[in-house]
């Protein structure tokens, strides 16, 4: 009968009824969305949860006992140290003219702001050689600031670098974005951040360290 209402009286209180369901089902429906939201968010919370528990338990693993952890990389030595200033002639005339090294290279990139001049410490052209960069900004006001700060970044040699990447990410080491790419002496590289986060709490502790792929020539030289 209240299909086909016979009086405004019926009519009114099929109005009234539609109206409340409409309101009931629009409370349902936010409730629904509320609880669907905070499943979420909660299933969120609990994924970061796991994942810091896991770095947790690695960190542990890796403070226990460090000469029982087995890594699938192994780190060769210094392969290089970069610094930086706005002051190249002078950067060059220490390092050249009163200590004695010998430039071996150059290198310019607008992209990473740098101009760059390469010296060498140790033995020229061999393994045990160590690369010095003395790199001044083409621009002192744009990004990256390459003399800042001073001592920009050290270098490392690593025989197999993909490897490491993934081994220390998996323990909560940060890197740079970018990931590998190919550096300016046309070796793969790679960056450890120098601030640690949430979700990375291994860091270079402030210092910018590069991770660099050896060749084969350095690695049956020092991996002995």
């Amino acid at each position: 009968c209240l299909l086909r209402p016979s009086n405004g009286k019926s009519l009114g209180f099929l109005t009234k009824l539609s109206s409340k369901s409409m309101m009931s089902n629009g409370s349902s429906s936010k409730h629904l969305f509320h609880v669907f939201s905070k499943n979420m968010i909660s299933k969120s919370n609990a994924t970061k949860k796991l994942h810091r528990n896991l770095l947790i338990s690695n960190r542990r693993e890796l403070s226990s006992d460090t000469n029982l952890v087995i890594r699938p990389f192994k780190v060769l030595g210094l392969q290089q140290i970069a610094v930086g200033s706005t002051d190249q002639k002078s950067m060059t005339e220490l390092w050249n003219g009163i200590l004695g090294l010998n430039q071996t290279g150059a290198f310019q990139s607008v992209k990473e702001n740098v101009d760059e001049v390469i010296m060498s410490l140790g033995p020229d052209e061999t393994p045990y050689a160590v690369e010095v960069d003395l790199m001044t900004p083409l621009d002192e006001l744009k990004t990256p600031k390459v003399h800042v700060p001073p001592l920009n970044h050290i270098g490392l040699w690593v025989d197999d670098l993909p490897a490491a990447v993934e081994w220390m990410s998996s323990k909560g080491v940060r890197f740079t974005p970018g990931g590998i790419r190919r550096g300016a002496s046309d070796h793969d590289v790679t960056f450890i951040h120098p601030k640690a986060n949430e979700d990375f709490p291994i860091s270079g502790c402030g210092v910018l360290i590069e991770l660099v792929q050896a060749p084969p020539n350095v690695i049956a030289a020092l991996k002995k």
